[in-house]
């Protein structure tokens, strides 16, 4: 397939763009490159003849229309978003702005030029969102393709905005789409504001690692490139107008991740004297914090045969050594704006 990335050079993007041109799809990668974003993620596949740039925003309707009309692609994966809680919790405009009225733009782009294409079957707009639109959960149950929405932050309501004008365009318009929930993801090039980044970051420069509230809330953990594998397969084999969760099956309260970070980090790296945990201190929590995500992914592995490869413990020991053997990258990121900093206290 000739398959439009939107938010290719960010995090997941990257690893969906880099997996797609590895199995010998032709990629179009679309990217603002807004803060998060690093074109450095996808410069192992640069300068491949199945891999192009096109560096534009999604709230640009006219541009992307050109994009469409230029490229032809044969799929969409939408990507492109704001996507971190706190900063949501500082500036909620932006991420009505980029994440409903960008996901608006770029649906209507996608029907204009799938109507002018004669409405092709095998067209697929695959909107990739998260778990946090489902809300909170308690110490029971998992959250399924049916749970009613229930957002609590600012980032989580724009995604369930997004998500419901993309369910919306295929009933009203019939445009073919998938719509994707994932739980928390991490692994290789995750933009150092994230939790897990920020535990070895702050380790290793020998800062306090920060921990919201007791640590206690839990969270169900997805290796990146698991995440990718599991786009690729709902965009080529999803049934239209289907939802899927997609989840990594490896709960975790954050201070037994952050507990288990620092002991890979003892190995890896030790210290001269003591544990990277002694350096863990507990913050004041964010405003309205999640008790608790859980996926049941059953429909996808029922329906697509899908489930996660990499266990929880793998995952963190090869993003550990990730970051580890790769301090040009994160180091480069460094004076970008809000790195280092708490955000998400003016509530």
């Amino acid at each position: 397939m000739k398959i439009l990335v939107t938010g290719g050079a960010g995090f997941i993007g990257s690893a969906v763009v880099r997996l797609a041109v590895a199995r010998g799809h032709e990629v179009v990668n679309l990217d603002a490159l807004t803060y998060a974003a690093c074109l450095s993620n996808v410069s192992n596949v640069a300068a491949s003849p199945r891999y192009q740039f096109e560096h534009a925003d999604i709230r640009d309707g006219d541009r992307l229309h050109r994009i469409f009309a230029s490229h032809r692609p044969d799929a969409v994966i939408h990507l492109a978003a704001e996507s971190h809680v706190d900063r949501s919790i500082d500036g909620p405009g932006a991420f009505v702005d980029t994440n409903v009225m960008g996901t608006f733009r770029l649906l209507e782009a996608a029907r204009e030029y799938w109507t002018a294409s004669g409405r092709p079957d095998g067209f697929r707009f695959h909107h990739v969102s998260t778990d946090e639109v489902f809300g909170s959960l308690g110490t029971e149950g998992r959250f399924t393709e049916d749970t009613p929405y229930a957002p609590r932050s600012p980032y989580a309501a724009s995604k369930a905005g997004s998500d419901h004008l993309v369910r919306a365009w295929h009933e009203t318009y019939g445009l073919p789409v998938v719509v994707s929930n994932c739980s928390n993801n991490y692994g290789p090039y995750q933009f150092p504001e994230k939790l897990i980044p920020v535990v070895i970051l702050n380790a290793i420069a020998g800062k306090p690692i920060p921990v919201y509230g007791q640590g206690t809330n839990i969270r169900d953990w997805l290796y990146v490139e698991d995440h990718a594998d599991a786009l690729l397969l709902v965009l080529g084999k999803g049934a239209a107008g289907r939802s899927y969760n997609i989840g990594g099956e490896s709960e975790r309260r954050n201070i037994d991740l952050v507990l288990t970070i620092c002991a890979v980090l003892d190995a890896r790296r030790p210290k001269a004297v003591g544990s990277y945990a002694d350096q863990i201190v507990f913050v004041t929590d964010r405003p309205g914090h999640d008790a608790r995500y859980a996926i049941n992914a059953r429909r996808l592995h029922d329906e697509l045969g899908w489930k996660p490869n990499v266990s929880l413990e793998d995952g963190l020991a090869r993003t550990v050594t990730w970051y580890l053997e790769n301090e040009p990258w994160w180091r480069a990121l460094e004076d970008r704006k809000g790195v280092g900093q708490r955000l998400g206290v003016t509530a």
